[in-house]
């Protein structure tokens, strides 16, 4: 008679063999977050061209990552890039279809203008494109007046929107960047504003435009590097006798996006297509994301789908230098018992940096697989499945 004891140790002893077997056919290390080494976040520092700006930045857009700095958070005057941060207030509030009459009561406004006359109606997209081509003073404050009734009202709303950004050294008291007691920047928080608003369509295509045709004018955009710097995507130019030229720009080569400030800067389209040259040739995007991620899936055994896809749990984009011994590997498990849930971990994204692990990001199931109830699942089948966690889902009649 075989007593209760050795069946219960037989039963064991088959549930250590099948997880076991399940082990040796499963590929998902997973270390444990204590003996994870530390990410190391910080770009490396590379000896960068001279420029001629007092302060300065060069950003990587999408991890934000300083690639160079000088003087970044200076307090500086600002000029006319302020109408980045206007241009994003107003296409926060207001639609773009919205009609703006210039009323007889509009206040002069110096310095650089779109012209605008009493009397004639304008849609908001018309004003922001003389905001951003022409740089018109006189398009911002009607901009101003629109979306919040007065100038200094629409300036607390840019003070708001900064320090949501994160923006520390900036402080706006109007719409257009003249001098003014209380109006001041730095380079950092500019490059936010611009990485901000480059995610902005309408945005985008605005000051990335050369030539519109709006409100019967014909405005021209007054970025150069537009003409002249490849890969060159906009953003704005700046200039009073006080401030000096002040340029923020974007531009984009070989799938790597950067953000690049001078204020104060006499050489300012040299300088930022040096530092342009510099970035692209020094520097690269490591990503991580369910739109660069390559197509991934793990068979389903018993499921209604031979497969389930596999996406990042999160997004994440790294810089490092070129130079840099960098690794990215996609670890995923070989297969997974049916139903499967979205959401449920499938894997592992892991980058390296010269055979040390820095990040992880798990790999998901971005859909639902459900169970195959017409397939006879043996004895072994059941048993693995439990181990991973995956019993079948009980049958409500019996």
């Amino acid at each position: 008679m075989t007593s209760a004891y050795s069946h219960t140790s037989r039963q064991r002893r088959l549930i250590s063999a099948v997880f076991l077997a399940v082990l040796l056919n499963t590929t998902l290390p997973v270390p444990a977050a204590a003996t994870q080494a530390k990410p190391d976040m910080s770009v490396p520092t590379v000896s960068a061209p001279g420029i001629s700006a007092t302060s300065s930045i060069l950003m990587e857009a999408e991890s934000g990552a300083v690639l160079y700095e000088k003087n970044a958070d200076s307090k500086m005057l600002i000029a006319s890039t302020t109408k980045m941060l206007t241009a994003l207030v107003v296409l926060d509030r207001c639609d773009i279809s919205e009609k703006v009459t210039i009323g007889a009561d509009f206040p002069a406004v110096e310095g650089s203008s779109m012209y605008l006359r009493p009397g004639e109606t304008l849609t908001v997209l018309d004003l922001l494109y003389g905001l951003m081509l022409a740089s018109g003073n006189d398009a911002a404050v009607a901009l101003a007046l629109h979306a919040a009734g007065s100038v200094e009202d629409f300036a607390a709303l840019m003070n708001d929107y900064a320090a949501a950004l994160g923006c520390t050294n900036s402080h706006f008291v109007n719409p257009h960047g003249l001098d003014a007691e209380g109006h001041y920047g730095s380079a950092r928080d500019l490059a936010l504003i611009a990485r901000r608003a480059m995610t902005n369509e309408v945005f985008r295509t605005i000051v990335s435009t050369k030539y519109k045709a709006v409100a019967g004018r014909h405005l021209k955009n007054h970025n150069k590097l537009l003409w002249i710097c490849p890969g060159a995507l906009g953003i704005k130019t700046g200039y009073t006798k006080s401030a000096g030229r002040s340029l923020v720009s974007c531009a984009e080569r070989d799938g790597m996006t950067l953000i690049c400030v001078t204020l104060s800067a006499p050489s300012d389209w040299q300088d930022h297509a040096a530092l342009y040259n510099w970035g692209f040739d020094t520097f690269r995007c490591v990503r991580i994301s369910a739109d660069s991620a390559p197509a991934r899936s793990v068979p389903v055994i018993s499921g209604l789908k031979e497969s389930a896809a596999v996406e990042p749990a999160e997004s994440l984009t790294l810089v490092f230098r070129k130079d840099e011994d960098i690794s990215l590997t996609w670890e995923l498990r070989k297969f997974v018992y049916a139903p499967v849930l979205a959401g449920g971990k499938a894997g592992q994204a892991v980058i390296k940096k010269d055979g040390r692990e820095i990040r992880v990001v798990p790999l998901v199931y971005k859909e639902d697989v459900a169970l195959d109830e017409t397939i006879p699942l043996r004895l072994m089948e059941k048993l693995k499945r439990q181990l991973l966690g995956q019993a079948a889902p009980v049958n409500p009649s019996g």
